[in-house]
Parts: C-alpha cells; structure tokens; sequence
C-alpha cells in the first residue's frame, strides 16, 4: 500500500508526462497557429479518426480485463460517448461530421483511404497494448486526457480564429470533450492510484502513460510526413 506522499509523488510523475504531449508537435503547433492548408488539415482529420474509430475497442479491452465491477460501470460510459446509443449520436459521428465540415466524404473517411501506414500501426499498436498488458496500464495509458481539456479549448479557439471556411457546426466533437475528458481523467486517476500500490505497478503505469504518448506523438509524424510527401 502506498503513503500519501508516494501517492502524491505517483500522480506529479504522471502530470509530468504533459511535456511529451502531442501538442507541443511541430505540426500540431502549425495547425493551432492558422498555418495548415485545407489538404493538411484533412489528412490530419481522416487519419485521426482511425484512432477515433478504435477507441470503443480500446475501451472494450479494458472492460474485457477488468475484474472491477464498480470501475466497469463507469469506464463503459467511454463507449457510449464514442459510439453513442443511436444513430447521429456519439464521438465518432461528430468526427465524421468534422470531416463533412473539412470537406470529406463519410465514405472516404470510413474505407480509410487517407490512413498512412505508421498512423494504422500507431493505432494498432495501442489497440493490441490495452489488450495484452495488465488493466491497470491501459487505464494509465488513457490519462493523456488530463492534459486533453486545454488542448481542446485551444484548438477550439484556434480553429474559430483560423479557419474560419469551417462549418461551426462540425466543431462539435471538441465542444463535448471540454467537459467528457475532465471526467475520464479524474476517474482514470482515481483508478491507477487506488490499483497501482506497489512500485512496480506505478513504474508499469508511467511507462504506459509514456507509450501513449508516444502513439500519439508518432501519429502525427506519420501525418506530417504524409503531407510532405504529397500523398
């Protein structure tokens, strides 16, 4: 069981992975400064929403190898918000909705033609982690959304501001993870450090929360080169 103060110096080593969050990315750093062309942005957004489209499988895992039943029943809410209850509803369809918005189709966008190998093996590889290791590092590896809020009121303003040819409407999928993400962080924390007592499996989670990073940061190397190279 850890102390308070090895809980406290736990959760700082956590926050502390914000300096390797994808928003300090040259070309995440571009689109928030305006500088991004209709073609960048749309490679950004069509192959985002691979890594959309596998959260709820991602999520699935973790509720596959959880024993908890009262940390299932709020973990399975992240289902819910990516793939919604009915038709028109949830994360995934306000994704296509922003793509529609950046002048994609839903066929092209759902056939994954713009998806560029090291975003699919980003994605995939993150899949696979939170099916194979422990429970406990794939709900660490979701607490890049404490650092998610400001990114989204960020790029919320940035987009307004700097693209202004984009439908507000298709703004939505931001909108909602101002208030979604500040939830999931605070119940992932609460789940890591109430399950993560012993130094090995804190040391598990960091590196876990690292590797997220890591998917995320390579994502959009994979984006920005695709772009570079005209494809």
């Amino acid at each position: 069981m850890a102390t308070a103060t090895e809980t406290d110096e736990f959760v700082a080593a956590l926050r502390a992975q914000s300096r390797r969050y994808h928003d300090r990315h040259p070309f995440h750093r571009a689109m928030n400064e305006g500088a991004l062309t209709r073609r960048e942005l749309q490679a950004w957004a069509a192959n985002r929403f691979y890594y959309q489209e596998n959260l709820p499988r991602k999520d699935a895992a973790i509720l596959a190898n959880c024993p908890h039943r009262e940390v299932r029943r709020r973990w399975i809410l992240r289902i819910v918000d990516q793939d919604g209850t009915a038709d028109g509803e949830g994360g995934i369809e306000a994704w296509l909705r922003l793509g529609e918005a950046l002048g994609l189709t839903r066929e092209e966008m759902g056939d994954e033609r713009h998806v560029v190998p090291g975003v699919r093996f980003a994605v995939d590889a993150y899949v696979t982690f939170a099916r194979t290791r422990p429970w406990t590092e794939a709900v660490a590896s979701s607490l890049t959304e404490l650092f998610a809020p400001d990114l989204m009121a960020e790029r919320l303003t940035a987009f307004e501001r700097h693209y202004p040819w984009i439908d507000r409407a298709g703004l939505a999928y931001f909108r909602s993870r101002l208030t979604q993400a500040p939830r999931d962080a605070e119940h992932a924390l609460e789940v890591v450090t109430a399950y993560c007592g012993s130094p090995a499996e804190r040391a598990g989670a960091l590196a876990a929360l690292s590797f997220k990073c890591d998917v995320l940061w390579s994502m959009l190397d994979a984006i920005e080169r695709s772009c570079a190279d005209g494809r």
